[in-house]
């Protein structure tokens, strides 16, 4: 059970990054004021595709130290 919940949180924070990050800047200006806010916001759209680089270094970075453990 906690897996499946798991699963769906993440899908469901995929999706709601989705919508802020893509469909609300191709969707017409809103007149509410949160949903303003999300399609005139630049962090997330920039946030979400720049952690992947992020995760690549960290993870060769934890190899690096592993290995260096490893043969020291």
């Amino acid at each position: 059970m906690v897996g499946l919940a798991s699963i769906g949180f993440g899908v469901t924070l995929f999706v709601g990054f989705l919508y802020a990050a893509v469909v609300s800047k191709l969707l017409p200006p809103y007149e509410n004021r949160i949903l303003a806010a999300i399609q005139n916001d630049w962090y997330y759209c920039l946030l979400v595709p720049l952690t992947l680089p992020v995760i690549i270094v960290a993870v060769y970075l934890r190899w690096l130290s592993m290995k260096m453990f490893k043969h020291a």
